[in-house]
């Protein structure tokens, strides 16, 4: 069974884990988040992080959901 975002947790040679996948601005502020069971690895969750993205425009009109710029970590390789 697939985790919602909203709870997970999986096993591994430590226990029980989970794993937060976090996007945030560049100053380091949370924009949005999922959580996914500890023993999945982070590549799958990329899209779903980004699916979560909202900025709110000055002024009228949709939030953006692409951002300027992207980074990430080594799972992010490709």
């Amino acid at each position: 069974m697939e985790a919602d975002g909203r709870e997970a947790l999986g096993r591994s040679r430590g226990g029980l884990t989970s794993k937060v996948h976090l996007l945030a601005d560049d100053r380091a502020r949370p924009l949005t988040w999922q959580t996914s069971p500890g023993q999945r690895c982070d590549s799958p969750m990329f899209i779903p992080v980004l699916e979560g993205l909202r900025i709110q425009r000055r002024g009228p009109g949709r939030p953006r959901s692409r951002p300027d710029r992207v980074r990430g970590g080594k799972a992010y390789s490709s």
